[in-house]
């Protein structure tokens, strides 16, 4: 669910701010391209971790939010992030 260089930092960013159209995310995520985004959000969205909300307007406007599911999964993510913080700095100082 969570495979891809990508699909973390999507998540993070929906956490952060609850709602967010495509252009929001791909400003805030500097190197990934379009393609590569609305890949990633197909994927997050089949998964169950998002849902995306179409307006039907012209122009078109898409915003994504983070489903119950997604909710539940970030404070894993969250302590995942902070063992992978602290086992850098444990190894990193083994290495001295």
């Amino acid at each position: 669910m969570i495979q891809g260089r990508w699909k973390l930092p999507i998540l993070f960013r929906l956490y952060a701010d609850p709602t967010r159209r495509t252009s929001e995310l791909r400003r805030d995520l500097p190197g990934i391209s379009q393609k590569m985004l609305t890949q990633h959000l197909r994927e997050l969205e089949e998964d169950g971790l998002v849902h995306r909300i179409d307006f039907h307007e012209k122009p078109l406007r898409v915003e994504y939010v983070l489903t119950d599911l997604g909710q539940e999964l970030l404070p894993v993510l969250v302590a995942m992030r902070a063992f992978s913080i602290k086992s850098d700095q444990v190894a990193a100082r083994a290495m001295k």
